[in-house]
């Protein structure tokens, strides 16, 4: 594979000469295609092209599968971890912990996902069922710190314990800059003018920036965040209800220099986007894809963004979050009319 070319994934089945069938789930991770949002755009009025990038394409359904397998490849290239000995623990909201999860089942390693309470039962639900310990955390009273102090208590607990640090670990910005980033280059021929993400960890922003910045140094790069939370901004950490993005804390792995501009996006303009992009364009994605969506409409709308194209990343697919607030309204009406037989 040529330098910067990217991650392949299914791909490069379709490449091959005889049989197409993956070795393994580790080798469809990779490739995702973009999409255009020409409906949202026409019926806003917006002369700029709105692309995503869609990560449910990867074989668990979000972009996390990326970071996960960089994270686990990286430690196995280190001579950190063995599979069958040691046991891999990782803080998540839950993307990152069931990319991890289908990853180490794959390898053949343990893995212990430490999490908030009280939020993400369908992540929950998936970890345990591709065979993850959960350990759950009460955020609201002990805030990211009582994660972390979780980590270290599991850490004394369990032998041959490696921690999957997404926060810090450069593995994890290295997986977009190798992969992410060359394949939106080469997939919009080098035409990119401004890259909108949303950041959780950061490695998502960070790696895939600093490719694009190779590339063309003109590149704009759009920092998201939750406004009730907007801590790279200057804010202070604060509950909002956009799963996988506003950690309450600057990741280490967060290149802010390289930010151009950081938009905040609100929950409710999060939740409202996230049923434009179902109805209007037949896109279910995930509650941190809807802010990208949502910065990406504000961005659009300005004067001098007229004719660029802007790329951002469509994180995770929608199912994921059924028993999230973004489904509650057709739930309540789904179970309602059930009532009835």
């Amino acid at each position: 594979m040529e330098l910067h070319e990217g991650r392949k994934g299914m791909p490069s089945l379709l490449s091959s000469q005889g049989e197409c069938i993956a070795s393994n789930i580790t080798q469809l991770i990779g490739w995702t295609p973009l999409i255009e949002l020409k409906n949202i755009a026409k019926k806003d009025g917006i002369d700029a092209r709105l692309i995503g990038k869609i990560e449910p394409y990867q074989p668990l359904s979000s972009v996390k599968d990326r970071s996960a397998l960089r994270l686990i490849e990286d430690a196995e290239e280190k001579g950190l971890i063995s599979p069958g000995i040691t046991t891999l623990v990782a803080v998540t909201s839950g993307n990152l912990g069931i990319g991890v999860a289908f990853v180490a089942a794959q390898k053949g390693y343990k893995f212990t996902a430490v999490m908030p309470a009280k939020i993400g039962i369908d992540k929950q639900t998936l970890l345990r069922y591709l065979g993850a310990e959960v350990t759950l955390v009460d955020v609201a009273k002990h805030g990211f710190k009582g994660l972390l102090d979780k980590v270290e208590q599991l850490k004394e607990e369990i032998e041959n314990v490696y921690v999957v640090d997404q926060f810090t670990n450069p593995a994890n910005p290295d997986a977009h800059f190798k992969w992410t980033g060359p394949e939106i280059w080469k997939d919009t021929e080098g035409k990119v003018d401004i890259f909108v993400a949303a950041t959780g960890s950061g490695g998502t922003l960070t790696g895939t920036g600093r490719f694009l910045r190779m590339k063309n140094p003109s590149v704009k790069l759009i920092c998201v965040e939750p406004a009730e939370s907007a801590v790279i901004s200057g804010g202070e950490p604060a509950y909002h209800n956009i799963q996988g993005i506003g950690p309450g804390f600057v990741p280490e792995i967060l290149d802010t220099s390289q930010i151009d501009e950081i938009v905040t996006v609100t929950t409710h303009e999060a939740m409202d986007m996230a049923r434009r992009l179902a109805r209007e364009e037949g896109l279910l994605v995930g509650i941190s894809s809807r802010a990208n969506a949502a910065a990406c409409l504000k961005v659009a709308t300005r004067e001098e963004n007229r004719g660029k194209m802007i790329v951002t990343i469509f994180s995770s697919g929608g199912e994921r979050y059924l028993n999230s607030e973004l489904f509650a309204q057709v739930k309540e009406e789904c179970v309602n009319m059930n009532m009835a037989f």
